[in-house]
């Protein structure tokens, strides 16, 4: 309990310290007015298009140092007609540019490119936003802002409708930007919108942006956006019912299945609709979603005792899923959208699902999901639904709660229902550069059990050089998150082969402070040192375990990386496990002290041929382990990327509790025939999980919003590499 006030007095001590901010919708402001001439993207800067409208210039350095205007300027424009908002960027330079791909929504190439953004607040009230970003070759993504504490995060996974044209010039390259109206989430009449411009010059590894800001805050942070004056409120946007329907024809077939003896024809049907209730209040419907376009899940290895979960993919659970999704700490997360649908890798059919999301006020963001799962012959049909709100208080706080009820609705002998709810308070300062949530939570399922609570705060402090974070969560032993993701809290038993709730106590003080040297000739970006401990406290107030980690950073300016980290690990562990397989002995109940050293580099990822390695040894409970991992891909930019990543773990455990040598080799081989046409290869061997996969993917997007797409997927054992399973589908979407 002293630790607990200690934290919380050290918290509003801070808060005197990050009150200051500025107010960039102030200072910076575009001016838009209606064209008179229609706009056609053709990348030619014609002045009959262009001339009538103003120029916003001197864009300010904002990475790796944040003062001064940028060596290289960037010019933009920009207009709108009834239907579309337009964006025109003349991005200056010396015209050798790097393009690493013409694959869209990838999220690392984008970044790693010559690239133009456009980050937008449309309802301009610093929660939530959409970006479209651009390539000098062309290449598109776009994606949703979201708030975590004062930073602000992108998810590329967000798809929708919209378009750009790109044209490379001798001493500059032109994208222009058409964003329709329907595809945008703002206020009907509202005259003032926040946003921003972040300019990429990957050849000197610096970007830029339109405001100027702290260099620690993200190059889209709606913080510290600009505005955008509109002569007239934009209205609401007309044709606003989507239809996007889907045809599947697929091949299928469970070669572990004796009963299947040839593969499995199925054809079918579905698709989804979106229709815009208000201008900023959108709902989303779907009717037997398919998710075979999504991407492979990438193999890992997991040692440790605890379950591992893997991102968000599928398209229909992805607008606006911060709502639902930002509760909890890092540790714990009640919601977690892959719950529903999937279970251990296994597809569950979706019959139907509904989303209600977006601004009934201007600071009253709400969701509303439902969602119904099919019966199969190992599951009962459940239905999921969530209620979510955020309403902001003071000026960049917020309030927020949730209630989420899964249900079954068909026989079953398990669990009949689950439910969980929470409320939290999230303190953000006027400059962003302190936050902290404070949360409690509850479950509640048919035992009527107790000790079902979790509560506690996570926070950080965050200024140029200094950085500093917290978290405190107290989790009971009967907080049970079926929707969510609460690793810790179960722990298996390997000889009663049972598996035993365990609530526990974390704290989670972490704390950083970078060097930016300030020699025109530096060879660093920045260098620093961080720490941070993870505590793990049983309920009697007994040691389960502490994490100490302490690590030296370099980014080099030509964006090699590399990074020494040491650890120390104390464990005291309360049930026999097993961490390398089940034919050897578990590991007996004690207390296991172990430290480890891990050097890992990444070379100048501007470069043809790019390596990343992991190197690391030390001691393991009771015994060792040594890790290597390598990863070389070659660019044919922007055409081609080919890689291959090694990853090998060797660990020799006390005599009589096994020895492991665990391998997972990936290849990645992407083709873009155009910003258009993709080819998507990965193969992946898996010794851990046994299992051997082959993975394919040609997408063509023939129309906005519309594609063609054509999977084959395979996976074998890794032993005779006998084959598991194989499927060829057929897929085919229209944007309506």
């Amino acid at each position: 309990m002293k630790l607990l006030w200690s934290l919380t007095l050290l918290l509003w001590v801070m808060v005197g310290f990050s009150q200051n901010g500025t107010d960039t919708r102030t200072r910076y402001q575009y001016q838009i007015k209606r064209t008179s001439t229609p706009i056609i993207l053709d990348g030619l800067v014609e002045e009959s298009e262009w001339a009538e409208h103003g120029t916003t210039t001197n864009f300010i350095n904002h990475w790796p140092i944040d003062e001064g205007e940028a060596q290289f300027q960037t010019e933009v424009r920009l207009t709108y007609d009834d239907q579309n908002l337009y964006v025109m960027a003349k991005c200056y330079d010396e015209g050798k540019r790097i393009v690493q791909s013409l694959v869209r929504d990838n999220d690392e190439d984008f970044w790693g490119s010559d690239n133009f953004t456009v980050a937008l607040d449309p309802v301009n009230t610093k929660q939530s936003g959409f970006m479209f970003g651009v390539t000098a070759g062309g290449a598109e993504m776009e994606g949703t802002l979201t708030l975590e504490g004062a930073q602000t995060y992108s998810s590329e996974n967000w798809d929708n409708k919209w378009a750009s044209k790109t044209v490379q010039y001798e001493n500059y390259w032109v994208v222009e930007i058409s964003i329709p109206f329907k595809t945008l989430r703002y206020n009907a009449n509202q005259r003032q919108w926040g946003i921003n411009f972040i300019r990429g010059d990957k050849r000197n590894n610096v970007y830029s942006t339109w405001t100027q800001f702290p260099v620690n805050f993200n190059g889209v942070g709606m913080n510290y956006m600009g505005s955008l004056v509109w002569d007239q409120s934009p209205e609401k946007a007309k044709g606003t019912f989507i239809f996007n329907p889907y045809v599947t024809s697929s091949s299928l077939r469970d070669y572990e299945n004796s009963e299947q003896n040839e593969a499995q024809l199925n054809s079918d049907l579905g698709g989804e609709v979106k229709v815009a209730l208000t201008s900023n209040l959108n709902l989303d419907l779907t009717l037997f979603p398919d998710f075979s376009n999504a991407d492979v899940d990438q193999q890992v290895t997991n040692i440790t005792r605890f379950d591992i979960f893997l991102p968000e993919q599928r398209n229909f659970f992805l607008e606006n899923n911060d709502i639902f999704a930002n509760f909890g700490t890092y540790d714990i997360r009640p919601f977690f959208s892959r719950r529903i649908g999937l279970n251990d890798g296994e597809v569950i059919p979706i019959d139907f699902g509904g989303r209600l999301t977006g601004n009934i006020t201007p600071h009253l963001r709400i969701g509303v999901m439902d969602v119904q799962t099919r019966r199969t012959e190992e599951f009962a049909a459940q239905n999921y639904g969530m209620v979510a709100f955020q309403q902001k208080v003071l000026k960049r706080s917020i309030i927020k709660g949730m209630f989420i009820n899964r249900q079954a609705t068909s026989t079953t002998t398990e669990m009949e229902y689950s439910k969980n709810l929470g409320l939290e308070f999230s303190y953000v300062s006027e400059s962003g550069a302190l936050n902290t949530t404070f949360m409690y939570h509850n479950s509640i399922t048919p035992e009527n059990l107790g000790e079902t609570h979790f509560y506690g705060f996570e926070g950080s402090f965050n200024s140029r050089r200094f950085k500093s974070g917290w978290t405190y969560n107290v989790v009971g032993d009967n907080y049970i998150t079926e929707l969510g993701v609460n690793p810790r809290l179960e722990n298996y038993n390997a000889e009663t082969e049972e598996t035993i709730r365990v609530g526990y106590t974390l704290v989670n003080p972490w704390v950083r402070y970078l060097f930016f040297p300030e020699r025109e000739n530096r060879r660093f970006n920045y260098h620093g040192i961080r720490t941070w401990h993870n505590m793990y406290l049983n309920n009697d107030g007994t040691l389960n375990e502490r994490q100490n980690n302490f690590a030296y950073d370099f980014e080099y300016r030509n964006t090699a990386r590399m990074n020494l980290i040491a650890r120390n690990q104390e464990v005291n562990l309360l049930f026999p496990t097993e961490l390398i397989g089940d034919e050897f002995t578990p590991i007996p109940v004690g207390n296991y002290k172990f430290s480890r050293f891990d050097v890992q580099y990444r070379s100048d990822e501007r470069k043809t041929f790019v390596w990343n390695t992991l190197t690391g040894y030390g001691s393991f409970y009771n015994g060792t382990r040594l890790g290597a991992m390598i990863q070389g891909s070659f660019r044919f930019r922007p055409w081609g990327t080919f890689g291959v990543t090694y990853d090998y773990n060797d660990i020799r455990l006390a005599d009589g509790y096994g020895n492991a040598n665990l391998h997972l080799v990936r290849f990645n081989g992407n083709i873009s025939f155009s910003n258009k046409l993709f080819l998507t290869n990965v193969l992946q061997y898996n010794s851990r999980n046994d299992n051997f996969s082959a993975f394919s993917r040609l997408q063509w997007r023939y129309s906005p919003m519309s594609d063609i797409f054509l999977i084959f997927n395979e996976n074998h054992d890794t032993t005779g590499l006998g084959i598991k399973n194989r499927s060829i589908v057929l897929k085919v979407t229209y944007w309506l």
